[in-house]
């Protein structure tokens, strides 16, 4: 069900095929963690050219290092430092197609050249972030940045906290 090969067509079809299988798995299954993780883990297998694929959770000192798939990462990010902490003070989606010519930019993984990450929200109030880095430069379009928040919104649904 999760195989590669089943993303085909168009770009559009395909986030749709994704966001319908994320929607397939979490069905049922109210842990956080599981879901979170079983989300990253299909990203993962889905995207191509990203080297880190996870969650970043909002507590009361900052962001906490969730489920991931890549190498191991930062696990505190302060509000509003980095791409991860603005997208949290600025509570919108971050497209950077440089990281490092961001301000602030965090380097918890040295290959990482572009970045997005997507507020997640629950009874509108952020609680976590997705982010994902890739080793290209300009690795995400404004489209990717549509489909990746819808992708966010189905599993939204099946965040309880």
């Amino acid at each position: 069900m999760f195989a590669k090969e089943a993303y085909k067509g168009t770009l559009e079809e395909q986030y749709t095929t994704l966001s319908k299988q994320l929607d397939a798995l979490l069905s049922g299954e109210e842990d956080l963690i599981a879901n979170l993780a079983n989300a990253s883990a299909l990203l993962a297998q889905f995207l191509d050219d990203v080297n880190w694929v996870g969650f970043y959770l909002l507590k009361k000192e900052g962001l906490v290092l969730g489920p991931f798939q890549g190498l191991p990462a930062c696990v505190r990010i302060p509000v509003g430092k980095g791409v991860c902490g603005t997208a949290v003070e600025r509570n919108e989606t971050m497209l950077v197609e440089d990281v490092h010519q961001f301000p602030g930019h965090i380097a918890c993984d040295a290959a990482s050249r572009s970045e997005i990450v997507i507020p997640i929200r629950q009874n509108n109030s952020l609680v976590a972030i997705l982010d994902i880095d890739s080793p290209l430069l300009a690795r995400f379009t404004e489209e990717e940045q549509r489909y990746l928040e819808e992708f966010v919104t189905v599993l939204e649904k099946h965040i309880v906290l």
